[in-house]
């Protein structure tokens, strides 16, 4: 018998054999490795709590934006090869390359900050040497920008009593 199911991360209706895992007691299959990491990093994102609907099976988007700032600009053969490999995965909303800017936007529940950055790697060997130097950079600029915007914390009106 091969029942078809729905991926809880993807929605799909896949064979129910198709990437399999159990969790708390419950079948789970996935179209993909992808979905089924996804899941099994943060399952209660996709099935919940009991009498509680996860934000998933609410519909709900968790949109992202990440800029990396690379240490030389792609030529435009490189930019398209990075954005075609992105866009093939799961979540990826949009892709804007403009010489060493890099962003990203992204739907948090389809797909992590790491999976799109092992997906860089992976593109970095058709990129040749010294992609990875130029990615690591990318993330340490990334990881500085996001630290010095949680600095900034706007002025609070002070309460008169």
């Amino acid at each position: 018998m091969n029942e078809t199911v729905e991926d809880p991360v993807c929605h799909m209706q896949i064979p129910s054999a198709s990437f399999a895992t159990e969790y708390a007691g419950s079948h789970y299959a996935f179209c993909s490795a992808q979905c089924k990491e996804r899941f099994l990093t943060n399952p209660r994102l996709y099935v919940g709590f009991p009498g509680r609907k996860a934000p998933a099976q609410q519909g709900k988007k968790v949109i992202k934006q990440r800029r990396l700032l690379l240490s030389e600009p792609l030529d435009a053969t490189q930019a398209e090869q990075v954005k075609q490999a992105l866009l093939e995965m799961m979540g990826i909303h949009e892709i804007c390359i403009e010489g060493d800017k890099i962003e990203i936007q992204y739907d948090l529940i389809q797909v992590t900050a790491e999976q799109i950055a092992d997906k860089l790697a992976l593109v970095g060997a058709d990129l040749g040497a010294g992609w990875l130097d130029r990615l690591k950079l990318a993330f340490i600029n990334n990881l500085e920008e996001i630290e010095i915007s949680s600095l900034e914390v706007e002025k609070k009106k002070k309460c008169c009593h």
